[in-house]
């Protein structure tokens, strides 16, 4: 007797949900708690109460296999509202998980909760977590580790161990107080005071050396070590004394192995280097000081260091009365070194599929502007009686407060935002001249968003802006890897600059730094419904406006479409 369609059809639902559950074989659901927290932390002789999560500083470190699942409830105990976002995850169907504050949720309030629940796919490497709500990621950070599933390897000889450096950035002030300062003034923010690895400033600050990071390693071991740039406004050199560096991942995505003395990690970046003990066994500093390409800006000229140790298992103890060798960093505004590391990262893949028919061709152009004061108000930007701000495409973004843009989407709520993002500047202009008409200055201050249909390929030119000063922009798309196929100086030329796309290798990344005076060429596909902001990664420039939000409609069927909101997704006042 021939079975019935719909006895075929359920046969057939049993055997993919079969295949479905033995192709997760292994995958694990890893459950934590997050508190979010006051805690008094002692650094540079003053101790001060910072925002923590579960008392740590910086937070703890999650690791995982690609695969996984992650399940994390955070609990607000602070004074603050907060949110937390997985910086780097894709996030595929799962955007109300994705956490920067009034895009994929409201914020959590004092007293309440989220569980964010999510599962990294196709992922490996080293990404990180923050609070994207004002400046708590100034202190409300960690490393996420995502290991290979148990039946592959990494495509590198084993490391004999792996240590997560998490570059940060410190306060003597509350940092809520220094943003909300600024936003008050239209100034620019005070600088801050000190860099830290792994929440520890390092030995050239005062009451810092005792506490100074170290890391134990033994004599021709090999290492990687995982950095992480968690500071909020600074772009960094990082080196190590008399010892090479082999770069082999960027942001949770293998490159071809490079060997360089220098690392430069812009804020959200993670970069995964081996390095082999092969020197004398002694006391080795790694040092990290800022990268500052903006012009008459205020920066943190202090370095941050940590100490690698050599326990050669001798009778000698050179302990910590042994001054470690400390290494050559860059000059602060050193472009060409910058530069130099950048055009060393590339896919591992021969070749990489990059897309020759494109959808959507964008051309957005990223930099500071200033806002004229209002009548009577005593203002403390650059010109008299400006405030500072900043822009893509000629629009200042303005973060909605009674709703968040995925919520107003998926519900179909009007009035929240409008969907008019200009594909285009709209006014064309030398965006790199030295002195450009200060009619360009003033930009719009708008909530817009740019749709794209699901499944798209979309190519975008990244156009940094001359207007107040030229400067690197570390642009963040969130729900998405996107592959960098060129970079330059100068105004982008359409005709002459495709010459030096990379079609063979390009790298992937989900932060790229866009050159100071230049720009790059990046291309992803719209294969994730949702709504995810694209922003620069200093938080100061994301304060001021320097953001936009992609919204990707949802395709076919419910695997292309975003998932409901979860229960207890926090609601707005």
């Amino acid at each position: 007797m021939a079975a019935s369609p719909s006895s075929s059809s359920s046969r057939l639902l049993f055997l993919l949900s079969c295949l479905g559950l033995t192709l997760l074989a292994g995958a694990e659901v890893h459950h934590h708690e997050f508190v979010v927290q006051e805690t008094p932390v002692k650094r540079l002789c003053n101790t001060h109460n910072i925002i923590t999560v579960n008392g740590q500083f910086p937070g703890p470190t999650l690791e995982v296999r690609e695969g996984d699942t992650l399940v994390i409830n955070v609990v607000n105990r602070a004074q603050y509202d907060v949110t937390i976002h997985w910086h780097g995850i894709r996030q595929l169907r799962t955007g109300w998980a994705d956490g920067p504050e009034f895009v994929t949720q409201c914020p959590i309030k004092p007293g309440g909760s989220y569980k964010y629940k999510f599962t990294i796919e196709g992922q490996e490497g080293t990404l990180w977590w923050h609070a994207h709500s004002s400046w708590l990621r100034a202190t409300v950070y960690g490393a996420l580790i995502i290991r290979p599933r148990e039946d592959k390897a990494y495509p590198f000889a084993k490391p004999s161990r792996e240590v997560p450096v998490i570059l940060g950035e410190w306060w003597n002030a509350n940092p809520v107080d220094v943003i909300r300062e600024a936003q008050r003034t239209g100034g620019a923010p005070n600088v801050s005071d000190a860099f830290t690895i792994n929440g520890q400033p390092g030995d050239f600050y005062n009451c810092s050396q005792k506490e100074t990071t170290a890391i134990p390693v033994k004599p021709g071991e090999t290492a990687l070590l995982r950095f992480i740039n968690a500071a909020l406004n600074h772009e960094l050199f990082v080196t190590i004394a008399q010892h090479k560096m082999t770069v082999v991942g960027v942001d949770a995505s293998y490159t071809k192995p490079f060997t360089t003395s220098v690392l430069m990690i812009a804020p959200g970046q993670t970069t995964d280097v081996l390095v082999t003990m092969d020197q004398a066994p002694t006391r080795y500093y790694i040092a990290a000081r800022a990268y500052v390409s903006g012009q008459n800006v205020g920066f943190d000229n202090t370095t941050t260091t940590a100490v690698i140790e050599y326990d050669c298992g001798c009778a000698s103890d050179f302990g910590p009365k042994i001054q470690p060798a400390f290494p050559s960093l860059p000059a602060f505004n050193d472009t060409s070194v910058a530069t130099a590391f950048s055009a060393g990262i590339r896919s591992p893949e021969e070749r990489v599929k990059v897309h020759e028919n494109v959808d959507e061709y964008l051309f957005f152009t990223v930099g500071l502007g200033l806002f004229n004061c209002k009548p009577g108000e005593l203002c403390a930007g650059p010109n008299n009686n400006t405030r500072f701000t900043a822009s893509i495409n000629n629009v200042s973004f303005v973060f909605p407060k009674k709703d968040s843009l995925l919520h107003a989407h998926y519900y179909k709520i009007p009035g929240v935002f409008t969907t008019d993002f200009p594909a285009y500047p709209p006014v064309q202009f030398d965006y790199t001249a030295k002195n450009v008409s200060q009619a360009l200055w003033q930009p719009v201050p708008a909530t817009k968003l740019y749709p794209l249909r699901f499944g798209s390929v979309v190519q975008l030119v990244l156009q940094d802006t001359s207007i107040v000063t030229p400067e690197n922009h570390p642009i963040h798309i969130h729900g998405y890897d996107f592959l960098i196929l060129a970079e330059g100086f100068g105004n982008f030329d359409p005709e002459k600059d495709v010459e030096k796309f990379n079609y063979a290798d390009p790298p992937q990344r989900n932060t790229v730094a866009v050159p100071v005076n230049g720009w790059a060429v990046i291309q992803f596909v719209a294969d994730n419904p949702g709504v995810w902001l694209m922003h620069c990664h200093l938080d100061v420039h994301i304060t001021w406006g320097l953001a936009m939000a992609f919204l990707v409609e949802d395709g076919y069927g419910e695997l292309q479409s975003l998932q409901p909101p979860p229960v207890d997704l926090p609601m707005c006042d």
